[in-house]
């Protein structure tokens, strides 16, 4: 039974799930929004939230936690500079979670992971080369 248990295995061993949610949290940062399954969703919003809460303090302390907790000092950088000044008026509730349906292949629930109130950057299409030769 999984009386009072917060967090979903995902299928994983710990040190690998720990791995999994850093990963999705840092490609939060970086994207400002993810489309994911609704389980990593879940975990990855609590992660996101609780390293907003805990950057939101300056100071070394705090940007050390955040590196122990995502394994990459580029998106701590980021997350302090970018999206942690923008929720500086906000109480918590940082990220929503948009359900999208669900996926063709195994039925599992999609979702889009978004910051609340920041804007993804928009993605630069593929240009096709003229020299290139069709495919058939």
């Amino acid at each position: 039974m999984r009386h009072r248990l917060q967090s979903s295995k995902l299928g994983r061993r710990p040190e690998h799930r720990l791995v999994t949610i850093a990963s999705i949290v840092c490609a939060l940062v970086e994207r400002k929004r993810i489309k994911t399954t609704l389980a990593k969703a879940k975990q990855a919003r609590s992660l996101a939230e609780k390293l907003v809460t805990v950057c939101r303090q300056e100071g070394i302390e705090s940007r050390r936690r955040a590196i122990s907790a995502l394994h990459r000092e580029e998106f701590v950088a980021m997350l302090i500079k970018d999206i942690v000044p923008q929720f500086s008026g906000r109480n918590g509730g940082y990220t929503r979670i948009i359900k999208l349906g669900k996926r063709s292949s195994d039925s599992s629930e999609m979702v889009l992971l978004e910051w609340i109130g920041i804007a993804p950057p928009e993605r630069k299409k593929k240009v096709e080369d003229k020299n290139k030769p069709a495919k058939a």
